[in-house]
């Protein structure tokens, strides 16, 4: 309580200072989405050209953003919107509307300096909505999946370890900016024990025509077991450039990525953390683990860049729709990556009998991506896209192993050849769009087919609907892994065969009803990992040294309904979310809870004179128990597991966040709930505990030169 006092008069302190005597309104979306009623109408410019507003809401994958003249903004001072504050030195000279983030896509948001309940469930060490998740006890370690979406598939089969995959950034993970004056974002947040989180950004114009960020997000915490240190660096730098006449346009990013753990495999006594008749055992460091000699790693460099050039473009009367332009295009990555686990002695928890010891895995791939790229648009046929792509792998260990089974090759390399096409067009309220790829060479893939409808019945009412279906190789740990352990040593490239998913999806949104999105999902020779080991071995702690790649034969089904609804009344405000789940399966193969629900009820209003914004409440969190996936930290996969269920109790937080111009303050008491609890049985996969009461707080400054 003190510390929670102290935080308070620190934000009071803060506020004193102040220059600004007044905020504006609590946006309602976390990003602020470019649209035509939130500026000055303009006539449509070609996707290419420069641009000083744009015109829609999603900007096409052929847009290309120009830097802007911070000297034209002086000339003419433009009208203050419904926005965020800006600094005194930059809201004479541009608008917050001018910084824009990028994504891969092309999709154009501006950036958002508000204060919202979206704000505070990103507040996290993934900087993602992680209501779908279950985090482990540390920061920085994998996230139990509660929530399962089968409609992002990605093309080609990934190197695998995905329990220790969600802080690396892919390539549609990379952002790109543009901004009229130099902007800087640091984000600030505490760990647990001897750490700290630092994510820091900045983005700036070089020229008219090139534009520039360089970013750094990096952690470490101990934790409050033993063994359970992790840390982590995600370096990204990005660059755009479009000539002066917009005919030509590239964009790029470098990216080198290094996640570190230490692995103890979990608790080693149950009763040890779960006792409530001693206090021994409150400090968690004293709880004895599986073992203290294990670690994990994922070191990854990328080099990426993208670019187009119009070999035509008849300007007519762009108001009644697109010029007709030919774009060509060319999109290049080349990746490698590492997967290590290293343990300096043998545990019988990972098997009883290595080849050699200290134990040293490591798994490669290496990747070259090409794709080369013709797009046609005109006002009455929409916009056409052509694509023809090659994708070179290599994966590989350092060794051909001899089995009683056969051998086991060291390496899988090759490459596809594949081509494809999308479609988009528009008509009035309704947008239609589509695309088709197809493997012509090459055993890895096979086909993946979108299409998507989008209608806006209304300004209070959005109907969208889309289907799925795909097939693909699973990754490549499934077909090829060695281990210094005899039991993870298998190859089953000619045995699995492509998974195969249909996918239909159906969405309404409405300020007045809530926002409600229902997927179907239909899977064939669904792949997964679990342990073969028997009761005894069970007994002895030794189920995770006997966990293999399997593939499901039968078909499974999976139905997902997600529903968002706010209530609001005066300051308060009451924020739904529900997320009900059913599978139907001749074998227990994909375990969910059948329900989840996060529900916030929060206050917010401003203080001291308007210097401060505040929003302050309690989120409850609640998932049905069930077959809680169990993790492997060989293989840094989670696996099935059917002998025991976990779940089914509320995990409560308490957060005080504040605003101060550019400044978002938050302090939050996760978990509090664990105070009262007489009985500690809150997991995030068996034998590895939820974290217990924790008070973290930090920061998110957005400042301009």
């Amino acid at each position: 309580m003190r510390f929670i006092f102290f935080a308070l008069l620190f934000l009071a302190n803060v506020s004193l200072y102040a220059q600004q005597d007044s905020i504006p309104p609590t946006k309602e979306t976390d990003s602020i989405p470019v649209t035509q009623d939130s500026i000055p109408k303009v006539k449509k410019l070609d996707s290419l050209a420069v641009s000083k507003k744009l015109d829609s809401t999603r900007v096409s994958r052929d847009s290309v953003l120009k830097p802007k003249k911070v000297d034209s903004l002086k000339k003419k001072k433009k009208p203050r919107l419904n926005r965020p504050r800006m600094m005194e030195t930059v809201q004479d000279t541009a608008t917050i509307e001018d910084y824009k983030i990028i994504s891969y896509a092309r999709d154009t948001t501006i950036l958002d300096t508000t204060l919202t309940i979206q704000k505070e469930y990103k507040y996290n060490y993934l900087r993602k909505d992680d209501f779908e998740v279950m985090p482990f006890e540390n920061i920085g370690r994998p996230y139990n999946a509660l929530g399962r979406n089968f409609s992002n598939t990605p093309f080609y089969p990934r190197i695998g370890a995905t329990a220790r995959h969600p802080n690396y950034m892919e390539v549609e993970d990379i952002n790109y900016y543009h901004v009229p004056t130099p902007m800087t974002e640091l984000m600030f947040k505490t760990t647990l024990e001897q750490g700290q989180l630092l994510d820091a950004l900045l983005a700036f114009n070089l020229s008219e025509q090139f534009s520039a960020s360089v970013a750094y997000k990096g952690f470490r915490s101990l934790g409050k077991y033993r063994f359970d240190q992790t840390q982590s660096g995600n370096f990204r730098t990005t660059f755009s450039y479009s000539n002066k006449k917009g005919n030509y346009a590239i964009r790029g990013h470098i990216a080198a990525q290094d996640l570190e753990s230490e692995e103890n495999g979990g608790l080693l006594l149950r009763e040890q953390f779960e006792s409530t008749e001693t206090d021994e055992f409150t400090d968690r460091s004293r709880i004895d683990v599986q073992y203290t000699t294990a670690n994990n790693r994922i070191l990854g460099k990328r080099y990426y860049f993208d670019q187009l050039w119009k070999l035509f473009n008849v300007k007519k009367d762009s108001t009644k729709g697109l010029p007709t332009s030919l774009t060509l295009g060319h999109e290049f990555t080349y990746e490698t990556k590492f997967y290590d686990f290293t343990q300096s002695q043998q545990e019988d928890q990972l098997g009883s009998d290595p080849f050699v010891e200290p134990i040293a895995d490591r798994a490669r791939l290496k990747t070259m991506f090409n794709q080369v790229s013709a797009e046609f648009s005109n006002r009455i046929l929409g916009r056409l896209r052509g694509t023809a792509s090659l994708y070179n792998y290599n994966y590989y260990f350092n060794s051909i192993l001899q089995t009683d089974e056969g051998i086991i090759q060291n390496k899988l390399e090759g490459e596809e050849i594949s081509v494809g096409g999308s479609y988009a067009k528009s008509f009035g309220r309704l947008n239609l769009k589509g695309d088709l790829n197809y493997n012509i060479s090459g055993d890895l893939t096979g086909t993946a087919f979108n299409a998507s409808v989008d209608y806006r019945v209304n300004d209070n009412l959005r109907l969208t609907g889309a289907i799925h279906a795909s097939s693909r190789m699973p990754d490549f740990n499934y077909l090829l892994y060695q281990s210094d352990y005899r039991n993870f040593n298998w190859q089953n490239t000619s045995t699995f065969e492509k998974q195969q998913v249909q996918n239909i999806r159906f969405g309404l949104d409405s300020k007045m009803l809530g926002k409600l999105d229902a997927e179907y999902s239909a899977l064939d020779n669904y792949t997964y990992f679990q342990s073969i080991a028997t009761q005894e071995e069970i007994d002895a702690s030794q189920e995770t040294a006997f966990v293999r790649p399997f593939q499901e034969g039968s078909t499974i089904n999976h139905l997902r309904v997600k529903y968002f609804k706010e209530l609001k009344w005066r300051s308060w405000a009451l924020a739904n979310t529900v997320l009900y789940q059913e599978v139907t399966q001749d074998n227990q193969v994909i375990n969910v809870p059948q329900l989840l629900t996060r529900n916030t009820l929060y206050f917010s209003s401003d203080v001291f004179k308007k210097a401060m914004f505040i929003q302050t409440g309690v989120t409850f969190k609640y998932f049905t128990s069930y077959n809680m996936n169990a993790y492997n930290p060989l293989l840094g996969e989670f696996y099935i597991q059917n002998n025991e269920e976990f779940g089914g109790y509320p995990l409560l937080d308490f957060f005080i966040n504040a605003k101060v111009r550019q400044t978002r303050i938050y302090l939050k008491a996760e978990h509090f709930n664990t105070i009262f609890t007489t009985e500690p049985n809150y997991y995030s996969a068996p034998n590895y505990p939820y974290r217990d009461f924790v008070i973290r707080f930090g920061l998110v400054w957005n400042f301009f030169s």
